[in-house]
C-alpha cells in the first residue's frame, strides 16, 4: 500500500491510503475522524493559538512558502543554512548542536535577519520543473530545538496553492491549533496569508519532521526537526562525533499535484515515482544523476549519529551502509533499548536514529548506502534504489571519491528481498523502551475503552459518463470498518471549538466492523464503502487499547498509522485475524516501543495503547485517525 498523509486527498487510490489515523488536536472533547477521502473548498479563517506552556527558550522561525521559478537563470540568492528567524533571536552556538554541520542542513543562523529568496527550478534525471519550497530549499531547512523549548514559526504562502504545515510527532499538549492538517485542526492557508504555529517540545527528545499537509505538496515541502535533550543531560548512549540528517524521499518528472489529481479523477493508483532520494539526490544509479548523489563524509574511527526519516509519499524502505553495522538508539524521538543491525526498515512517517561507527583505517574503497522499498499488495510501486556514498577523510586530509576519473571500487549493500514480509516482522519486533527510572515506559494497564478497526480497500462507485481504472470499473477506495472519510467543508477543530458541529460531523463512527467476516481470508462479495464524517468521542483520561486489522478484500498490504499530536505504545502485532481471547496474553506491558507511527503488517494486525490525557481548556482533546 502506498502511504500518503494527505488530508485532502487520501481517498480512491491503492496508493494513497498510509495513514488511517491522521489527526491527534486537543481540544474540549475527543472526536476519531478517519481521513480516507478528499475534500471541499474552505474559506481561510483565523483560528487562535492555544497559549502554550512556558519554556526555558522561545525559538522564533519563519517559513516562506514559494514555488521556485520556471526560469532557468534565475538562482536561489540564500544558502542553504539561512533559516529565516523572527525577531533576531539567535541560535545555539555550533559547538552546543555538536554534529549539525552537514552541508544540505546547516545549522540554524536564527541571528541573520531574512535572505533574499529567488524564484528558481530543480532540476533531478535532467528534468527541469518549478516545484514549491519552504524558503526556497529542498529539502526544506531543520528546525533545531531542545527539549522544552517553545517553537513559533509563521508560515507565509506565496503560492497559488493552498498550503499547511504538519510538525509530525511533536506531542501537540493544549495546542491542538497548530498541528497542521487542512480541513482538520484548521483550513488551509490562502495565497497572500500566514499563519503562525505555536507549540512546546514537551518531553521528546530524538528526530522528528515536518512536511505540508494538503494535497502531494510534501513531496518537495518538508525538513527535518532535531530535538536535542536539556542541557546538561547527556544522551543514554556514547556521544556521537557528529550528526547527520538522513531523509527519504520521492521525485516524480511530472507535477505531483497533476499525478494525484488524475488519480483521484480515474479511482485508480496514481503514478509511480521516477526516483527514491537520499537529502533529495536520486544517486548514481539512475540515469543522469550521477552528479546528484548524497556523500557521507567520515573520518576513521569516529561515531557518527544519524538522523533518518522516510519522508517518501508511499513506500516502507528498507536501507543499508555495506560492511557497516548500525546500532538503533532511539525510534519517532524516543529512546529505545540499542540494538546492532544491517539493515533497517523505516516505514513512511517514522524516524530513526543510528550510531554509525566508522572503520578504524581508510579504506581503499567506497561503500554504498542504499535504499529500496519493502512491497506488499497488488499495486505498481517503484521498483528501483537510491544510493549515496560513504566518503573516508585519507591520511592526506583529502575524502576518497567516486568520481568517474579514479579506480576506487564501489562496494553495493545487500538488502532483502522486496517482499520479506518476515525480515519486516522481525526488525519491528526487536524495538523496546528503554523502560527505566528516567525514561519510563508508562503503557496503560487498565483499558476503559477498547477499538477493533479493519483497515483496507473497497470501491466506490463510478461516476456516470466516465471511466474508472479501478477494480471492475470502480474506484479505489480506503476505508476503516467499512467507512471511508468525507472531509467536511469547515475544519474540525474550528467546528467544535465554536458549538457548530451540526451537519458537520457525527459522533457515531462503528467500533468494530458492522459485519464481520474471515479478515485475512476469503474476501467478500460486496466491496462497497460507506462515506461519512464520522468521530469517536472519548473522555478525557480514558485509557485506550486501538486493534488493526489489515484485509485483504481487494488484496492485503501494510498499512502505515500514524497518531498525531501523540505516542502510543505498540503493545503486541502478529499475522491472520486478531484473535481477542488468546493474543493479549501475549502483549508486552512491560517495555512495548513508544512510537508515533507503525505499521499495519500485511495480512496481520497490530495493537497500541495510548491515554487520552491531551486536555484543551481542562477537558479533554479531539482525535483524527
Amino acid at each position: 500500500m502506498k502511504h500518503t498523509e494527505s488530508t485532502k486527498y487520501l481517498t480512491n487510490s491503492a496508493k494513497e491510503f498510509k495513514y488511517f489515523i491522521d489527526r491527534l488536536a486537543s481540544t474540549v472533547m475527543a472526536a476519531v475522524v478517519f481521513l480516507v477521502v478528499l475534500s471541499a473548498l474552505c474559506s481561510f479563517t483565523r483560528l487562535e493559538l492555544a497559549h502554550a506552556q512556558d519554556a526555558p527558550i522561545t525559538r522564533h522561525y519563519k517559513f516562506n512558502v514559494r514555488q521556485l521559478c520556471p526560469n532557468f537563470d534565475l538562482i536561489c540568492a540564500a544558502p542553504w543554512h539561512n533559516f529565516l528567524p523572527l525577531n533576531g533571536e539567535t541560535a545555539p552556538a555550533t559547538g552546543d548542536l555538536p554534529g549539525l554541520s552537514h552541508p544540505i542542513f546547516s545549522p540554524i543562523h536564527m541571528a541573520a535577519a531574512g535572505g533574499r529568496i529567488r524564484m528558481k527550478n530543480v532540476t533531478r534525471l535532467c528534468v527541469t520543473k518549478p516545484i514549491i519550497t519552504v524558503n526556497g530549499q529542498y529539502p526544506g531547512p531543520r528546525i533545531v530545538a531542545r527539549e522544552g523549548d517553545r517553537v513559533i514559526v509563521k508560515v507565509v504562502n506565496h503560492v497559488t496553492n493552498n498550503i499547511t504545515i504538519h510538525w509530525h510527532g511533536i506531542r501537540q499538549l493544549r495546542s491542538g491549533w497548530a498541528d497542521g492538517p487542512a480541513y482538520i485542526t484548521q483550513c488551509p492557508i490562502q495565497s497572500g496569508q500566514s499563519y503562525t504555529y505555536n507549540f512546546t517540545v514537551a518531553g521528546q527528545r530524538g528526530t522528528l519532521f515536518y512536511h505540508a499537509h494538503i494535497s502531494w505538496i510534501r513531496a518537495t515541502v518538508h525538513g527535518p526537526i532535531v530535538i536535542l535533550p536539556k542541557r546538561g543531560v547527556p544522551y543514554p548512549f556514547p556521544k556521537p562525533h557528529k550528526e547527520v540528517p538522513i531523509l527519504f524521499g520521492e521525485w516524480w518528472n511530472k507535477d505531483t499535484e497533476a499525478v494525484i489529481s488524475q488519480a483521484l479523477r480515474t479511482g485508480g493508483g496514481p503514478n509511480v515515482s521516477d526516483s527514491y532520494t537520499i537529502n533529495g539526490l536520486p544517486g548514481l544509479l539512475y540515469n543522469c544523476s550521477s552528479k546528484d548523489t548524497f556523500k557521507l563524509r567520515v573520518s576513521p574511527g569516529k561515531t557518527y549519529l544519524l538522523r533518518i526519516i522516510n519522508a517518501a509519499l508511499n513506500d516502507e524502505l528498507f536501507f543499508s551502509i555495506a560492511n557497516h553495522t548500525l546500532t538503533v538508539v532511539e525510534a519517532d524521538a524516543v529512546y529505545v533499548k540499542p540494538f546492532q543491525t544491517d539493515v533497517l526498515l523505516i516505514t513512511p512517517g517514522q524516524t530513526t536514529n543510528v550510531l554509525l561507527q566508522a572503520k578504524p583505517y581508510s579504506p581503499c574503497t567506497t561503500f554504498l548506502m542504499a535504499a529500496r522499498p519493502y512491497v506488499t499488495g497488488l499495486g505498481t510501486f517503484d521498483n528501483s534504489t537510491t544510493v549515496g556514498i560513504l566518503q573516508y577523510k585519507t591520511k592526506q586530509g583529502q575524502y576518497n571519491s567516486t568520481s568517474l576519473f579514479n579506480n576506487l571500487p564501489l562496494i553495493m549493500p545487500t538488502l532483502p528481498a522486496l517482499n520479506d514480509t518476515n525480515f519486516a516482522a522481525n526488525f519491528s519486533s526487536k524495538f523496546r523502551s528503554l523502560a527505566n527510572s528516567q525514561f519510563p515506559a508508562n503503557v496503560p494497564r487498565i483499558v476503559n475503552r477498547r477499538f477493533f478497526f479493519t483497515v483496507g480497500l473497497g470501491s466506490s462507485p463510478c461516476p456516470k459518463n466516465q471511466t474508472c481504472r479501478g477494480p471492475n470499473g470502480t474506484k479505489f477506495s480506503a476505508s476503516v470498518n467499512n467507512v471511508s472519510f468525507a472531509l467536511p467543508a469547515t475544519a474540525l477543530l474550528q467546528a467544535h471549538f465554536s458549538s457548530q458541529s451540526t451537519g458537520i460531523f457525527t459522533a457515531d463512527f462503528p467500533s468494530m466492523p458492522l459485519i464481520p467476516f474471515n479478515y485475512t481470508g476469503t474476501p467478500p462479495n460486496n466491496t462497497k464503502v460507506i462515506n461519512g464524517t464520522k468521530v469517536v468521542v472519548l473522555r478525557f483520561n480514558t485509557s485506550v487499547e486501538l486493534v488493526m486489522q489489515d484485509t485483504s478484500i481487494l488484496g492485503a498490504e501494510a498499512h502505515p498509522l500514524h497518531l498525531h499530536g501523540f505516542n502510543f505504545f505498540v503493545v503486541g502485532q502478529g499475522f491472520g485475524n486478531y484473535d481477542p481471547i488468546e493474543d493479549p496474553a501475549n502483549f508486552n506491558l512491560v517495555d512495548p516501543v513508544e512510537r508515533n507511527t507503525v505499521s499495519v503488517p500485511s495480512g496481520g494486525w497490530v495493537a497500541i495503547r495510548f491515554l487520552a490525557d491531551n486536555p484543551e481548556r481542562q477537558k479533554s482533546y479531539k482525535y483524527a485517525l
